[in-house]
């Protein structure tokens, strides 16, 4: 079987115009499992999805002129910039031309043009052979810098190559730092579509009541849940999303097979019938990003990664089913041993790089890299997005170094299937954090901050350093990051990955710092001995909310634990001296946790 589909000459003579290819598809290794992975084995075409999982199709962010487009402009999102906008929007093909828009002060007069620039790569499948409204393959960057701060301005994207221009839209810039005005922020982790639909309900409230932007902490489209149409559940699974209409190994369906969902999950949200997991990977991505354009044409949407963007995989189930499909091409059939590894998904499909290519954060505009480490300041308030997947000592997805111990390329079965970076340098021994570029980056990030303009400092990264569901990741964290964060009196910590709401004690070296509790819903600001933690990973997604593992139970650390309701959070700067944080429950739009942070 073919291992790689090309793009034809005449089509690749268009996207050759204004491309700047990025340099993420590692396809340094073989890859030898099927043309374009299917997670249904029902029908396991890439126009199929079996009986189980029909067709979704999101609205694109412009709506065609035409039926039947031959191209179309599929996502909008925005972005910060220390002075301006970014415009970031996809396509399927290219448009023929270097992208641009036009902006200006009134809606009335465009008067201003940008001009940018496009990259793409070969996603599997490409878009040559999925549906054009459903699918992006081309990713265009518009920069508008030296903007008036807090304004807003209005743009519009032109037609090109078949495409539509859009509407005229809108963004406004962020506060200048120090600007006292008081201002909210919509944070959310781990948010694909399962569950997810009170979330997006609310994010859609915020937004349109005025937050100044959305803040997404990794885990962001569950684009690698891709399989699980194909995988049976184990007894150990709290939640199982199968289908009985997916053929299973063998033919026999077990009984936990067939357990239906937890009250309160919809079956077509995800579950056993299909509805919102698409059995493509690089679809899952598509539909996603689709379905949040309300938001993130709307206003910036700021994101940082989380393991669910390192790979195509990150485990086997039972039977060990991906090994035999991905490794082998071997559909509908078990092996004896797992053996994922860094060459079992599509060169496309490994070391981050759907998330490196569709989203455009400031890392380059603020001294850090790409998507994964950056800040910004707006207002009272420094903002920090870290990288807590890669580029420090035993991260939790490892670059080859380690497995190699520094000695060359690994072996295919020296490696994992989420191994991934690293995406900075590591200047001497790789098992010394200092050495580490993110670490040197954000040493430099915090001890910049000008505190009479930003008093508050805010950090967000994916894996939390706290939990009461503790794991040794977390220790590897702190190790990295909690002494610079408690040296430069960083305020509050942000993550998720574990898929609950949990607020911690403010937290210093792991000791409460219980004189910074002044009540249940108040803690004074402490800086250089402890930090504000909130494990914020419970937006909905297809792995349901966390459960204690056997033996563990809740924690003295923990003031607030909520396993139950899916939702967000709005973090509210009121002034210098007072944050506000609720956690906004989807379900009613109810406040089910709020909380003060106070500085004296």
């Amino acid at each position: 079987m073919m291992k790689s589909i090309a793009v034809s000459a005449s089509l690749a003579a268009v996207f050759a115009v204004a491309v700047s290819a990025r340099p993420t598809v590692d396809e340094r290794f073989p890859y030898t499992g099927p043309a374009v992975p299917v997670g249904d084995w029902v029908d396991p075409t890439v126009n199929g999805n079996g009986k189980g999982f029909a067709r979704l199709v999101e609205p694109p962010a412009v709506t065609p002129k035409s039926d039947h487009p031959t191209n179309n402009i599929n996502v909008i999102s925005l972005s910060y910039l220390p002075t301006g906008i970014h415009i970031h929007y996809q396509t399927p093909f290219g448009i023929g031309e270097a992208p641009s828009v036009k902006w200006g002060r009134c809606k009335c007069e465009l008067d201003q043009i940008a001009h940018g620039y496009t990259h793409t790569y070969d996603r599997t499948p490409p878009c040559s052979m999925v549906s054009v409204t459903q699918c992006s393959q081309f990713f265009h960057e518009i920069s508008i810098d030296n903007l008036e701060p807090g304004t807003k301005y209005y743009y519009q994207i032109p037609g090109g190559n078949g495409t539509t221009e859009s509407d005229v839209l809108s963004f406004t810039t962020a506060h200048p730092a120090g600007d006292p005005s008081e201002f909210t922020v919509a944070v959310l982790n781990d948010m694909g579509y399962t569950n997810a639909a009170g979330t997006f309900k609310e994010l859609n409230k915020l937004a349109e009541s005025g937050a100044a932007f959305a803040w997404h902490g990794g885990d962001i489209s569950y684009a690698d849940d891709w399989f699980s149409g194909i995988l049976p559940c184990a007894d150990d699974w709290p939640v199982c999303y199968n289908g009985t209409n997916t053929s299973l190994p063998g033919g026999y369906v077990p009984p936990y097979y067939k357990v239906p969902l937890p009250k309160g999950e919809i079956a077509n949200q995800g579950g056993p019938q299909g509805g919102d997991m698409s059995v493509l990977y690089e679809s899952n991505w598509d539909l996603w990003q689709q379905w949040i354009n309300p938001v993130t044409k709307k206003l910036p949407y700021m994101v940082l990664p989380g393991n669910h963007e390192a790979s195509c995989t990150e485990f086997d189930g039972p039977g060990n089913v991906l090994t035999a499909y991905l490794n082998d091409d071997k559909a509908n059939t078990t092996v004896p041993q797992l053996n994922l590894t860094y060459y079992s998904c599509p060169p496309s499909q490994r070391n981050f790089t759907a998330y490196q290519n569709r989203f455009y954060m400031p890392g380059s505009e603020t001294g850090g890299v790409g998507n994964f480490w950056y800040s910004f300041d707006y207002g009272l308030a420094h903002f920090v997005s870290i990288d807590t997947e890669t580029d420090f000592v035993n991260s939790p997805e490892w670059p080859f170094v380690a497995d190699t111990k520094g000695h060359g390329l690994p072996t295919p079965e020296e490696t994992y299937p989420t191994d991934s970076g690293p995406f900075g340098a590591i200047d001497g021994n790789y098992t010394v954090n200092q050495n580490y570029e993110q670490y040197k980056w954000l040493a430099q990030d915090l001890a910049k901050v000008d505190r009479t303009k930003t008093p508050w400092v805010i950090v967000m990264g994916h894996h939390p350093m706290y939990s009461s569901a503790h794991s040794s990741y977390m220790n590897n964290i702190r190790a990295a990051f909690e002494g610079l964060m408690l040296k430069y009196e960083v305020d509050l910590f942000l993550a998720g990955h574990i898929h609950w709401y949990e607020r911690l004690y403010p937290l210093g070296n792991g000791t409460i710092d219980t004189g910074a509790v002044l009540n249940d819903h108040t803690y004074r600001v402490n800086g250089g001995k402890s930090i504000t933690h909130i494990v914020n990973g419970m937006a909905g997604n297809i792995e349901s909310h966390s459960e204690f593992s056997s033996g563990e139970s809740l924690t003295n650390i923990t003031a607030v634990l909520d396993t139950k309701h899916y939702g967000l959070s709005s973090l509210k700067i009121q002034d210098a001296k007072t944050l506000q944080w609720q956690f906004i429950r989807g379900d009613d739009g109810s406040v089910g946790d709020y909380l003060t942070l106070i500085k004296c």
